[in-house]
C-alpha cells in the first residue's frame, strides 16, 4: 500500500469533516434549544456564502471586510427567520415545522436564484496558496486553512458556550426550558439568539465551503451530508457533531478514492443506516429524542 497516498486521503478526510462539523455545529445548537429540526441549513450555507459574494464582488469591499459584514448579515436572517418564520409555529407539531424549514430552504434558493442568477460561481481567491506538508503528506491549502479556521471557530464557540453568560442561558434552556423559564431565563430571547448564532456560524461554514468548490444555488444539497453527520452523532449532542463530522469526512474521501466518487454517498449512508440500527438515537445522542 502506498502509505503516503494512504496519508494524503486521511489528511483531506479530516478537512472535509472539519467543515462537516462546523456546519452541524450549527445545526445542533438550534435542535439542542429549540427542538426544530432545520432542514434549511445548508440553504443558510449557501446564503452566507452568497452575501459575500455580493460584498466581495458586487460592492468590491476586501476580504477583511466582506467576511465579517457577511456573517452579521446571516445573523440578522437567522434572527428574523426565527422571529417570522419559526416562533409561530411553536407549540406545532414537530412535521409542520420540519415542512417550514423545508419551504424556507425552498424560499432561499429562490432568492439567490432571483439575486445572482442560477449558474455555479467561484468566489475570490482569499485562501493563502502556498502548499502545505504535514511530513511527507501534502494537503490542499484550501482544505488546510479552511479546517484551521473552522477548528478555531468551534473552540471558541465551547469556550464561550461554557463560560459566557449567554452560553450558560443557552444550556439551561436546551436542557430543560421549564425550569429555565423558573429561574427567570427569557427563553424566546434565547431562541433568536441561538438562530442568530447559528445563522452566523453557518455562514462561515458556506464561505469555507464555497472557497473550496465555488458556490451554486444547489449548494443546499450538502446540507444532507450535514444532516447525516448529526444524526449519527446524535441530534441533540454538541461532542457528536464534532466526532462524526471527522469520521463521515475520513469515510468519505477514503470511498472516493480507493473506490470511486460514485460510492461516496453510499458508503456514507450506508453508515447511517448501520448506527440506526445500532443506535437509533445516534452515537452520543440521548434517548428521549423523537424520530420523525
Amino acid at each position: 500500500m502506498d502509505w503516503l497516498f494512504f496519508s494524503e486521503i486521511g489528511l483531506a478526510g479530516i478537512g472535509t469533516g472539519g467543515l462537516y462539523a462546523v456546519s452541524g455545529l450549527a445545526f445542533v445548537l438550534i435542535y439542542k434549544a429549540t427542538r426544530v429540526v432545520n432542514m434549511a441549513i445548508g440553504e443558510m450555507m449557501m446564503m452566507g456564502a452568497y452575501i459575500f459574494i455580493g460584498f466581495s464582488v458586487g460592492l468590491a469591499l476586501p476580504v477583511w471586510a466582506s467576511i465579517p459584514l457577511a456573517v452579521i448579515v446571516s445573523g440578522i436572517m437567522g434572527g428574523v427567520i426565527e422571529r417570522a418564520i419559526i416562533r409561530p409555529m411553536l407549540g406545532e407539531n414537530a412535521i409542520s415545522v420540519f415542512m417550514v424549514t423545508i419551504g424556507l430552504g425552498s424560499v432561499l434558493v429562490g432568492l439567490v436564484e432571483i439575486i445572482w442568477g442560477a449558474d455555479p460561481r467561484r468566489l475570490i481567491e482569499f485562501v493563502p496558496s502556498d502548499p502545505i506538508f504535514i511530513g511527507e503528506a501534502y494537503l490542499s491549502p484550501k482544505v488546510g486553512y479552511s479546517f484551521a479556521v473552522a477548528a478555531v471557530i468551534v473552540g471558541l464557540f465551547l469556550v464561550i458556550f461554557r463560560t459566557w453568560r449567554g452560553g450558560v442561558a443557552l444550556r439551561a434552556t436546551a436542557g430543560d426550558q421549564a425550569a429555565a423559564y423558573s429561574m427567570g431565563i427569557n427563553v424566546p430571547k434565547v431562541f433568536s439568539l441561538v438562530w442568530i448564532i447559528a445563522a452566523m456560524i453557518a455562514a462561515v461554514a458556506g464561505i469555507l465551503v464555497g472557497s473550496i468548490g465555488g458556490v451554486s444555488p444547489n449548494m443546499g444539497v450538502y446540507g444532507l451530508s450535514v444532516l447525516v453527520v448529526v444524526i449519527i452523532g446524535g441530534l441533540d449532542s454538541l461532542l457528536g457533531a464534532l466526532i462524526a463530522g471527522i469520521f463521515v469526512g475520513l469515510i468519505e474521501t477514503y470511498a472516493g478514492a480507493f473506490l470511486g466518487g460514485e460510492y461516496k454517498m453510499l458508503a456514507t449512508f450506508s453508515l447511517l443506516v448501520f448506527v440506526l440500527i445500532v443506535r437509533p438515537y445516534g452515537l452520543f445522542g440521548t434517548h428521549e429524542i423523537e424520530r420523525l
